[in-house]
């Protein structure tokens, strides 16, 4: 600038910078008050983006006009790289920018990222990554074989689950063991979620590697609005896995004891003496796993204590073999 008077072109300020990725870098810069562009083009300042050559440390022109803004492509991942402005007036005198370095990002794993923004429940990082296109297969799987529709609907992130499925996530995928996104959304007890997938092709017969369906799934989360939801839109509530042909209502009786769940399937038709592959009832595996208040429940509500499994033993045989005292002085208020 030794030879341009500074009245003339005013030293611009450095490109500022926009989007960064592996291989492009976003360089804009705006227009001084005194660089308006009025009347003819060969009037108006011209504007150059040179760029360092590492080797030599002089400057190469990538762009030369009168745009306010360039996207330098082609450029190495995780490297570092420096920029200054040329402003130009119509009489060819110039001024440069102090100059700004930049490094570009490291070449993305775009389906870690993808599972990384989503489990952080990052909406508009997750919008990013797609708009990118780098992720071939919205349904790729992390290290456990979930899928990013499968993290968002166990995590409750009704914007991402539905972002995802407009993307083209399957809703029908299943994960290592056979779970999908509505069995993980019902365990988890997020209604929003499982009325979504369902409007969206998710089916309640899909079973999992032990052959449970959602509603065993939801059954073991114990959310009743779930549930009551579930049976309104038609899940069965005495479909058995293909393990040891237990119903939801077996499960509870094994699992949790949960008696409010136990009353929302039986009041919604389960069979309560219904048996399992080895002949037991839900009321005495309820009893076998010491569930006390469901083994009460299921007696008032009209469990048959004098049925045998397949070795024909009763639920008071058992009870006694397996020193479940509280359950036997149950039985015995019962035959009073």
């Amino acid at each position: 600038m030794d030879h341009l008077a500074q009245n003339a072109v005013p030293k611009p300020n450095p490109p500022e910078v926009g989007t960064v990725t592996h291989n492009s870098i976003e360089l804009y810069w705006d227009l001084d008050k005194n660089l308006q562009r009025e009347g003819n083009r060969d009037q108006w300042f011209k504007f150059s983006v040179e760029e360092e050559d590492s080797k030599t440390h002089t400057y190469g022109t990538i762009y030369k006009g009168y745009a306010k803004r360039y996207i330098v492509y082609g450029l190495q991942p995780n490297t570092s790289y420096r920029f200054r402005l040329k402003v130009t007036s119509p009489s060819e005198e110039y001024a440069y920018s102090p100059v700004v370095t930049v490094s570009t990002t490291r070449v993305p794993n775009c389906g870690e990222d993808l599972h990384r923004t989503v489990s952080m429940n990052d909406e508009e990082s997750v919008v990013k990554i797609l708009q990118t296109r780098c992720v071939n297969n919205i349904d790729v799987p992390d290290e456990l074989g979930f899928t990013a529709l499968m993290v968002a609907a166990q995590n409750g992130y009704t914007r991402l689950v539905s972002l995802l499925v407009e993307k083209g996530a399957d809703v029908n995928q299943v994960n290592g063991s056979g779970k999908d996104s509505l069995m993980l959304a019902c365990f988890a007890g997020h209604l929003d979620i499982v009325k979504y997938l369902r409007t969206h092709g998710a089916s309640w017969e899909t079973r999992d590697k032990s052959g449970c369906t959602a509603m065993h799934w939801a059954a073991d989360g114990g959310h009743l609005d779930v549930l009551e939801w579930m049976i309104v839109d038609g899940s069965k509530v005495d479909v058995k896995d293909s393990h040891f042909d237990w119903t939801p209502l077996m499960r509870v009786s094994s699992i949790t004891g949960n008696t409010d769940v136990a009353s929302c399937l039986i009041e919604a038709g389960a069979d309560i003496n219904i048996k399992d592959k080895d002949g037991k009832s839900p009321l005495m595996v309820a009893a076998l796993n010491n569930h006390e208040s469901l083994v009460e429940l299921l007696l008032e509500r009209g469990a048959d204590y004098s049925v045998t499994n397949e070795y024909g033993k009763t639920i008071d045989d058992m009870a006694r073999a397996f020193g479940r005292q509280n359950v036997v002085t149950l039985l015995a208020n019962m035959k009073k």
